[in-house]
């Protein structure tokens, strides 16, 4: 499996979310900017601050998948890993798992990935770890079969 071809998909995935994200927030700004004053002044201001907040919503929503996209491009710069750590690829006896960003599982060339942050408890039980190391998923024992 080509781990960087893995990056730029992923990579591509999170430059869809983010485009969706800024378009909902800018949405929701105009929503909040189009809001007409009427007689009844609490109503109009109600739906301004409703369309603000969802704005800003939006804009953690953006801002986080930013900051994935960050790590996935300093993922594309790292060498070979020997040892379970951020950018690595293992092959596992319970599938395969990329310690990169929250994505979850990812259908690459046919192949189900599951992408998981190094700060979740699965990704956190292969830092360190080389090939043939074991460990718990699904409160289950497994083992690394190979690392990219």
């Amino acid at each position: 499996m080509n781990k960087q071809e893995l990056v730029e998909y992923m990579k591509g995935l999170l430059d869809e979310r983010m485009q969706v994200a800024w378009a909902a927030m800018e949405a929701a700004q105009d929503s909040a900017n189009d809001q007409s004053k009427s007689s009844a002044g609490d109503k109009y201001e109600t739906a301004r601050s409703m369309g603000q907040l969802d704005r800003n919503m939006h804009a953690r929503q953006y801002e986080q998948v930013r900051q994935e996209r960050v790590i996935l491009e300093r993922i594309g710069e790292t060498e070979k890993v020997m040892r379970g750590a951020v950018g690595a690829l293992l092959e596992t006896t319970a599938g395969w798992f990329f310690i990169s960003v929250s994505l979850g599982a990812v259908v690459f060339n046919g192949q189900t990935i599951l992408a998981v942050s190094s700060s979740s408890p699965v990704g956190l039980s292969f830092l360190g770890k080389e090939a043939g190391g074991e460990f718990q998923f699904m409160n289950k024992p497994h083992k690394i079969i190979a690392i990219y």
